[in-house]
């Protein structure tokens, strides 16, 4: 927390800091062009409301903010994530990075994956991406969501629950 008599953060030494993370959580979500756009306007956010930060940890607002721009996109990727699950193809990813990847196996795995993340309810889908994309605990992602602990906890169960049933009933017909 930063310290009220310091006055508002540094929102360049935050970029530093915070940057590339939240580029790879956004770029996660949502593709690495539409990535770079969330994490320049998170952090024009950022500066614009600085003096708001005084009131918590930096790490958990920006990616609080980067959330919240994420949320408007949500359309963008549920559709990104249906067309992955309906064709293999994820149009999010540039042709030169597949073929550079052996996909054999894990198109069959995106492309499961994909479908179960598009059937997630929001809660769930943010709560799982933030823990797996972005690496917060779950004290953070309650923090970024503005949601109770015990809620990031029971929805990362749930999506747990389901991408695990729905991968092995993938596996079991042999799709993997």
């Amino acid at each position: 927390m930063a310290d009220p008599r310091e006055g508002p953060p540094d929102v360049a030494d935050l970029f530093d800091r915070y940057g590339a993370e939240l580029r790879h959580y956004c770029a996660g979500r949502v593709g690495g062009t539409l990535a770079e756009d969330i994490v320049a306007e998170t952090f024009l956010i950022a500066f614009q409301r600085r003096d708001r930060l005084l009131d918590g940890p930096a790490r958990a607002w920006l990616y609080g903010i980067a959330s919240n721009l994420l949320r408007r996109h949500r359309r963008t990727e549920t559709r990104a994530l249906r067309t992955l699950a309906r064709t293999g193809h994820d149009p999010l990813v540039p042709d030169v990075a597949d073929r550079a990847l052996d996909r054999a196996h894990a198109s069959a795995v995106s492309r499961e994956l994909a479908a179960v993340l598009a059937r997630l309810p929001a809660r769930q889908r943010d709560v799982l991406l933030l823990y797996a994309l972005a690496d917060l605990d779950y004290d953070t992602i309650a923090r970024t969501l503005g949601i109770p602990l015990g809620s990031v906890q029971s929805a990362l169960f749930r999506a747990r629950t389901k991408l695990r049933a729905a991968l092995a009933t993938a596996n079991s017909e042999g799709e993997l």
